[in-house]
């Protein structure tokens, strides 16, 4: 693996020490099953926002009950070799909730950033951040650029066969 693969308490570590010296801390999490360029733009865009991007990962298992029980396609140490070698990825962790309220209150980011297919109304984790006053940024989703249809379009292509 990598240093970039942190457990909680190393994580935990790391970022308290990077908070005491003035740095900005961004949080954002996602299953990454089919790693492909919006995924790219948007951490690059998350990373932009701070100077440390921390990455939680959901874990296979957490994934399936997400996404159904078809998913992931690519298992959760392999989808975590390929975000680590991403360049704008500080940190990453590994989580088995549907969504990060756990992990965000240990960590607790200054700014929290999720797709702008969301509303910050239905994320389930506002409260958590607002409760220890962090900020919720979203980031513009790249229209048409998703894991559903790469699935489509692989489907229809299987189809036309």
């Amino acid at each position: 693996m990598t240093a970039k693969i942190m457990d909680l308490e190393a994580l935990k570590k790391e970022i308290e020490t990077k908070k005491e010296a003035g740095e900005l801390i961004v949080f954002t999490n996602g299953c990454f099953d089919l790693l492909h360029v919006g995924h790219i733009r948007y951490l690059k865009k998350a990373a932009s926002l701070g100077d440390r991007l921390v990455l939680a990962v959901n874990s296979d298992s957490s994934v399936k009950e997400l996404k159904g029980k078809a998913r992931p396609f690519v298992p959760e140490n392999e989808r975590l070799e390929m975000l680590a070698a991403l360049e704008m990825v500080d940190y990453l962790i590994l989580f088995s909730e549907i969504d990060a309220r756990q992990l965000l209150e240990e960590i607790e980011p200054q700014i929290y950033v999720k797709g702008g297919d969301y509303r910050i109304e239905d994320l389930p984790e506002a409260e958590t951040v607002y409760n220890y006053g962090g900020k919720i940024v979203l980031v513009t989703e790249v229209k048409g650029k998703s894991t559903t249809n790469i699935i489509k379009k692989i489907r229809q292509s299987k189809d036309e066969k």
